[in-house]
C-alpha cells in the first residue's frame, strides 16, 4: 500500500539495493518497482518465501518492514527472514490484532521484532523533511485529489482500496 511504497521510497534514497515489496493489487507492485524495489510480488499469486529465498540465494531477508495488517501476515514476515534479522511492525495498531510466534524462530535465531507507529518531534520534523524535498517524489504516492464536497468518496477510497487507489488528497478549500 501506500506506507509501504513510502518505505520503498525512503530505503532507496538511503541508497540499499535489494528492496522488495509485495501487494495484492497489480498497480501497486508496478509502483513498488517504479520507485525502488528489485521486485515486487502479489502473495496471492507466488509464494513470496521462494521468491525471496531465490533472489536472496537462500539466504532470507536481513530486515522486514510490515506496513499493511493481515491474518498471518506477521507470521509470514518472520518466515521470510534469515537468522539475526530485524522484523518492524509499523501497521499493526489494533488491540484485536493477535499473532503467534515460535520462541525459537525468534529466540535462538536472534530475531528481533519490534514495532513502530509514532515519533518524537524530532524525527517528525525529519520526515517532514525529506518528504518535502524536491527530489523525493511524494507526488507518486497521491492518486486522487478531491474538493471538500467530496470528503466521503475520499474516505470510502481510502477505507477500501482498489487498483489504482494509493493517497487521498482532499482540499478544504475548494467545495466543489
Amino acid at each position: 500500500g501506500p506506507i509501504g511504497l513510502l518505505f520503498t521510497m525512503l530505503l532507496k534514497q538511503r541508497g540499499m539495493e535489494h528492496i522488495y515489496a509485495s501487494d495484492r493489487l497489480p498497480e501497486r507492485l508496478a509502483k513498488a518497482e517504479k520507485l525502488g524495489a528489485a521486485r515486487a510480488w502479489d502473495p496471492t499469486q507466488v509464494d513470496i518465501a521462494a521468491e525471496l529465498r531465490a533472489a536472496t540465494s537462500g539466504r532470507g531477508a536481513d530486515v522486514v518492514i510490515v506496513a499493511a495488517s493481515a491474518p498471518g501476515i506477521v507470521e509470514q514476515a518472520v518466515a521470510l527472514t534469515r537468522p539475526g534479522a530485524r522484523i518492524m511492525l509499523f501497521a499493526q495498531t489494533s488491540s484485536q490484532e493477535k499473532f503467534e510466534l515460535d520462541g525459537a524462530g525468534i529466540g535462538k535465531n536472534e530475531r528481533m521484532v519490534f514495532g513502530s507507529y509514532s515519533a518524537s518531534v524530532d524525527l517528525q520534523r525529519e520526515s517532514a523533511e525529506i518528504v518535502w524535498r524536491e527530489d523525493f517524489p511524494v507526488e507518486d504516492l497521491i492518486s486522487h485529489r478531491l474538493p471538500l464536497a467530496e470528503l466521503e468518496r475520499g474516505m470510502e477510497i481510502a477505507r477500501r482500496p482498489q487498483d489504482g487507489s494509493l493517497k487521498v488528497l482532499v482540499y478544504p478549500q475548494e467545495q466543489d
